[in-house]
Parts: C-alpha cells; sequence; structure tokens
C-alpha cells in the first residue's frame, strides 16, 4: 500500500519531496496497539491497514520530523514513552522518512563517539577529580544513559554539561527527568544534589584548557530548571571567569527568571538558549504548566538577554501539526522580529503525537498547516540573518 503521514491526527498522502532517505543513527520504533495505515484499493484512493503495528523513526540531531506516523489509534492504548516520532516508508527496500537537516554539525553522531575511549577516560576523571560529584553523575549520564554531552566530556571536545538543578519550576507534559503520572516514565532520571561552585568550575576550567572552541553550558536533560539555582551559577561563572575569558558559558532555560538572567549574563554569561514549544500563551502555559512564572516572563527573558549583548536561541519544540500552525506560525515569526533572536533550534519534541493535541483540546485540519520544511524556509527569507540549527554553536565573540 502507498505510505502516509499523520498531523494532528489528520491522515494524508505524503509529497515525495517530503521524502529523505533515513539518516545513519536513526532508530525504528514499532509502535504497539497502533495499527499502520495507508492508501490502497483498487483506485488506491481509500485508507487501508494491513493489520500490522506501525512503525516511527527516531531521528538522529540535527534533523526535524516533518510529519508524525500514521496509524489507528486506540484511544485506550497507552501513551508512547517520551520519544519523537517521525513518519517512515519503505521503497524498493530502502527506507525514507519525513524531515528535513537542519545542522550538519557531528557532534553527536554515535558513529564517532567511540565508547571505550569514554569508559577508560570516566577512570582518568575519577582520579583527577577524586572530590568533585559531578564526575561520577556525569559517568551514570554517559554509560548508562548515552548522553552525548557527557560522552563528549569525557572526551574532552565539545560541550562541557554542567547540571546543577535537581528541582523545575515547571511541570512539562514532557518533561524527561521528571515524570509523577504511572503511565509514562521520565527517560534520564534527575541530578540529585545542587553542586558547589568549586565543583562547577573545577570540571568547566578543566574542558576549556583542553577542548578547541569550547563550551560549557548549565541547563541539562538530567536536571530541572537551572534558574532555580542561579545564585550558584552565578558565583561558579566568577569563579571560571576570574580564571580564563576562553570558552563560550551558555545557559539552557525556560527563561522564567529575567532578573536572574540579567544578573548572570552581567557576570559573564556569553549566550542563552530559551526553550518553548509555542509562541503563544495559552499553549505555552497548558505544556510548561509553569509555577511562579508566564510566558511574559519569558519573552522578558529574550528581550533582556539581547539587550545585554548575548547571543540567544530559542529552543524551539517542534510538532508537526502544531509548530506549522498558519496561527502558530505568525505568532512565531512575531516573536522572532520583536527580540532580534540570533538562532532558532529547531528540536523534536518528545511527546505522543495525538496526546499532544489533547493537551490543548485542538483537532487542526491540514488545510491549517503550512509545513515545517515551508516554515523554515519562510522564516530564512523574512530573517537571512537568523541561523538555523540543532545545536548550542561557538561564537568566538558572543557579546555583540
Amino acid at each position: 500500500m502507498e505510505g502516509a503521514a499523520m498531523k494532528a491526527g489528520q491522515i494524508t498522502r505524503i509529497d515525495p519531496t517530503e521524502l529523505i532517505a533515513l539518516p545513519e543513527g536513526s532508530q525504528l520504533f514499532m509502535l504497539p496497539e497502533r495499527l499502520a495505515i495507508g492508501y490502497g484499493g483498487p483506485a488506491g484512493d481509500r485508507m487501508v491497514s494491513n493489520g500490522r503495528f506501525a512503525v516511527a523513526a527516531f531521528l538522529p540531531p540535527g534533523y526535524t520530523a516533518t510529519y508524525s506516523p500514521a496509524y489507528i489509534d486506540d484511544p485506550r492504548a497507552m501513551r508512547l514513552p517520551l520519544f519523537s516520532y517521525c513518519a517512515a516508508v519503505s521503497l524498493k527496500g530502502r527506507t525514507f522518512v519525513t524531515a528535513v537537516r537542519v545542522d550538519r554539525d557531528k557532534r553527536h553522531d554515535s558513529g564517532l563517539i567511540e565508547i571505550t575511549s569514554v569508559k577508560r577516560n570516566v577512570k582518568n576523571f575519577k582520579k583527577i577529580f577524586p572530590k568533585n560529584r559531578l564526575i561520577p553523575h556525569l559517568e551514570t549520564c554517559a554509560l548508562t544513559y548515552g548522553c552525548p554531552n557527557a560522552q563528549n566530556f569525557f572526551l574532552s571536545r565539545y560541550e562541557c554539561p554542567l547540571p546543577t538543578a535537581p528541582v523545575c519550576n515547571a511541570r512539562c507534559a514532557g518533561c524527561i527527568s521528571y515524570q509523577p503520572a504511572k503511565d509514562i516514565c521520565a527517560t534520564q532520571p534527575r541530578i540529585k544534589f545542587v553542586p558547589k561552585p568549586w565543583e562547577i568550575a573545577e570540571i568547566a576550567l578543566y574542558h576549556i584548557g583542553k577542548v578547541k572552541n569550547p563550551i560549557v553550558s548549565f541547563g541539562q536533560g538530567c536536571e530541572g530548571e537551572p534558574l532555580t539555582q542561579a545564585e550558584i551559577i552565578e558565583e561558579a561563572i566568577r569563579l571560571i571567569r576570574g580564571k580564563t575569558n576562553k570558552g563560550i558559558i551558555n545557559l539552557n532555560t525556560n527563561g522564567s527568571r529575567p532578573d536572574k538572567v540579567k544578573n548572570l549574563i552581567n557576570t559573564g554569561l556569553d549566550s542563552i538558549r530559551i526553550s518553548l514549544n509555542s509562541a503563544r500563551a495559552p499553549y505555552y502555559m497548558k505544556y510548561y504548566r509553569a509555577v511562579g512564572y508566564n510566558f511574559a516572563d519569558v519573552v522578558n527573558s529574550i528581550k533582556i538577554a539581547k539587550r545585554k549583548g548575548a547571543f540567544v536561541s530559542l529552543n524551539y519544540l517542534t510538532m508537526p501539526g502544531f509548530t506549522d500552525l498558519k496561527d502558530e506560525y505568525e505568532a512565531f515569526r512575531k516573536l522572532v522580529s520583536k527580540t532580534g533572536i540570533d538562532m532558532i533550534q529547531w528540536r523534536n519534541l518528545n511527546y505522543d503525537p495525538i496526546r499532544y493535541f489533547e493537551l490543548f483540546g485542538a483537532k487542526p485540519s491540514i488545510g491549517e498547516m503550512i509545513g515545517i520544511r515551508q516554515e523554515i524556509a519562510l522564516l530564512n527569507k523574512e530573517f537571512p540573518k537568523l541561523r538555523m540549527g540543532y545545536f548550542n554553536p561557538y561564537i568566538s565573540s558572543a557579546r555583540k
């Protein structure tokens, strides 16, 4: 049967121009309790199922899904685990997916990460930093949960993770580090302690001293919101900048506390990446379920960071059928225009592609969508200086 794809629960034919060969490093997932659906029949014009479980692709970093997989959903089925799900089809023995490549950086390419070297270096790092509690924590991230940032840290390259926050001031529906509901589990548990400023600075300075174009980054998948530990981070930045001006100090955050963002940039923070699933406040709040802040605070943090001279990225959590809605696109382009951000990181949102729309009580039609690929092209045309990508970049001079 002819392959199909889905957006917001709406089944559609696949435009061949949306297809690319399955990228190296992808994983194929079988979706239990969900039957594959495509187009068939004598005229090939009706939706049919082959009675087998649907399959989705989990794309490697640097690729953004443009459609979700098509399937017959059972409302009684358990929610899918916290991964992203891209439509995949088979043609003449090859697998193709609906995706666009947004970043060619290979820092998370699993084929270039030698785990044997990671394990050997973990032992060496324990000897170098015998009292630093971040080392065993990052060891677990690297060897148990396969975090590429942690693995690269032990290989002394790219971006050094600096987790600091065991708590968060949001209750994101798709949080990968904390899930109170029993029907779904977190994919990587949070750090259980707040590191001392010297522990943070110790490994940051080591990384900066060893790596070409080094980035050290607060706000990792294995923690809550780093701005809840802003004072600890501020002191750590002072210690780092008291020893060196080299390297980019970055913060991945929800941008909930503009005053803290201002203080951190004044202390020496170079770049900031602020995450959001929507440029519209009602949909942001329904997904993030913010505690003690609102969407206006997030926008204010973006403006303050730009005004203070930091390099500002938006970590746009992308879901086909929502991100490319005409109303969402218009709200997002206005946000980009109003704030003058430097970069968009097109990250696939890890969530069940049907249950996501149930969060909002939304059932948009295909006609309301412009397409992820088309949205990126439109933004590129309107904002030619705006960077598109996936990873935090090393900027030789992050301050403008």
